[in-house]
């Protein structure tokens, strides 16, 4: 960074430090970036005279390994995006867009799914990726060896087990049908859009020509990647871990060249992306150039364009211990005490819908909004049915979530319940509520548009992390939503998952948010929304001024 942008930067960040305070981006129980030093971005222009596009990052990624995420983080998530190559393009609503794949198809009943793959579609090494590489990998992340993290992914399959680890013996339900026709075989019937919509950020094409003399138990942590191969629109060129990454417009990519010479990744503050946006240091930030309510008019005053998320962004919730908060009529109280819509107007201002399910509104599966559920009085009468005896819970925050929890903690405290504050980081706050040291906490999570995107995975043996105590009816609903395949049968089926929640009350569903995207002045092309989904549409970006 050049002195005049040094001293632009920090008289902005100055001029805005009281305004500032971005909103976390959408992420999946990720751990929240904390204050660290900010690398100078990228100059304008590569040493060589190309194009350069500076791309701002509030956390660093795992590893560049795809099925290596220490923590399974979005950000990391959008990494790998550009790096390597996915089935399907994704949007918040739901709908898919061909990218390795030009088009699916159900088969054998509903219980495979045909994939046919791009013929132009090569590795960075001009080796053409044909379904054998998809078949390779899958074998390769399945191999009980290989110490792979989000092999889950694969459960489903044919030949897996419970933690989508190959069986032996059994055959693995991946084929190369031809050169160009992946078929994957479930053990259940499959919808291939929902199938995508639920994994397509967790598949990715290994270059496994590459990778056949390394050892699976050691190829997470071979030096293979420090300088790894794909098949995404980006090539990588360099890295400083942690702090920035540097990678090359892939030329070849079979949906179009990117219209830049290199993108260079920079990780920094959350409070300085929109600073250093307006600055002119950055180009863009993920997610999506997310942006919070408050901020808007500081983004508008600079001269930026700032655009309305059309579906939601954010689902948050108050997470519960089903073990301490050990009956329905006591955690039905904690759900009565709070007034979400206030709540949710101090936390998220018009940008917020109240509601009383995770389900994503504008679904088949959606319902109308109900009028309120906030009634301190049945939460009294709830308390006294549940014995509450004035006992204090423990409330889990991040900071930047501290203003909201005190005032959840006001609501319970107005009906009698006692609360006590711990601000602690993310990955702390999911710890201590999967091992039960923390009664209650906020949480926040990326929705998408499928029934089960947040109940389906936390009401297992593996994943109980609301601590219910006997999970067998949860279960045994959740198979029979899992191998229906009637659209009117599944819908009924989902309401009475959604009764059954709304009764036993093992959470507390809040509130969505709809997000606000802040527009590039000097690359054209961005597909903002669809950064929820942790893919970037980095192929028809073009880098110059408006």
């Amino acid at each position: 960074m050049n002195r005049h942008s040094l001293f632009r930067l920090l008289a902005m960040t100055l001029a805005l430090s009281l305004a500032l305070g971005l909103a976390a981006c959408g992420s999946t129980e990720t751990q929240e970036g904390a204050a660290q030093e900010t690398p100078a971005p990228a100059t304008e222009e590569t040493a060589d005279g190309g194009v350069n596009v500076n791309y701002g990052i509030s956390n660093p990624w795992d590893s560049l390994m795809p099925y290596y995420s220490v923590s399974g983080s979005n950000y990391s998530r959008i990494i790998y995006d550009k790096l390597y190559d996915r089935l399907a393009y994704l949007q918040p609503d739901g709908t898919c867009a061909p990218r390795a794949a030009t088009s699916w198809e159900s088969a054998d009943d509903g219980y495979a799914i045909l994939f046919h793959l791009d013929e132009t579609a090569a590795f960075h090494d001009g080796t053409p990726v044909t379904a054998q590489h998809w078949v390779d990998t899958i074998a390769l992340v399945t191999d009980p060896a290989c110490n792979v993290l989000g092999r889950d992914t694969f459960a489903g399959l044919t030949g897996t087990d419970e933690t989508g680890a190959a069986v032996a013996g059994e055959t693995l339900g991946a084929e190369a049908v031809d050169e160009t026709t992946l078929k994957l075989t479930f053990q259940n019937p499959v919808d291939p859009e929902e199938f995508l919509v639920e994994h397509n950020r967790d598949l990715y094409v290994l270059p496994t020509h590459l990778l056949g003399d390394i050892a699976p138990e050691d190829l997470v942590t071979d030096d293979f990647w420090l300088h790894p191969v794909g098949s995404g629109p980006c090539k990588f060129v360099s890295e400083v871990s942690g702090s920035t990454l540097v990678l090359a417009a892939n030329e070849d990519y079979q949906l179009g060249a990117p219209g830049f010479d290199t993108l260079t990744i920079t990780v920094m503050d959350k409070a300085n992306l929109l600073t250093a946006l307006i600055a002119g240091d950055l180009d863009y930030y993920t997610f999506g150039g997310s942006l919070s309510e408050e901020n808007r008019p500081v983004a508008e005053q600079a001269g930026f364009t700032v655009q309305e998320g059309t579906v939601p962004g954010t689902f948050y919730e108050l997470m519960l211990n089903n073990e301490t908060l050990d009956s329905p009529a006591l955690r039905q109280a904690v759900a009565l005490s709070l007034d979400k819509q206030l709540l949710c107007q101090q936390s998220a201002g018009s940008l917020g819908t109240v509601t009383d399910t995770s389900i994503l509104p504008g679904t088949d599966y959606s319902r109308p909004v109900g009028e309120s559920s906030y009634d301190p009085e049945g939460a009294r009468e709830r308390l006294a049915q549940a014995g509450y005896e004035g006992e204090t819970f423990s409330l889990a925050c991040t900071s930047q979530r501290a203003s909201l929890a005190a005032l959840i903690q006001q609501d319970l405290a107005a009906v009698g319940i006692q609360t006590e504050i711990e601000t602690v980081d993310s990955a702390t706050l999911f710890a201590g509520m999967n091992d039960g040291t923390y009664d209650m906490a906020v949480a926040s999570h990326t929705p998408n548009s499928l029934p089960l995107w947040f109940t389906g995975s936390r009401f297992t043996a593996d994943n109980n992390i609301f601590r219910v105590q006997d999970l067998s009816y949860y279960t045994t609903l959740l198979s029979a939503l899992e191998q229906e395949t009637n659209a009117t049968a599944r819908i009924d089926l989902v309401d009475e998952w959604e009764a059954y929640l709304q009764e036993e009350m093992p959470f507390v569903p809040l509130w969505f948010t709809y997000a606000l995207h802040v527009q590039s002045k000097t690359v054209r092309g961005i597909d903002y929304p669809a950064a929820a989904c942790c893919n970037e549409n980095v192929w028809q970006w073009e880098k110059g001024e408006a």
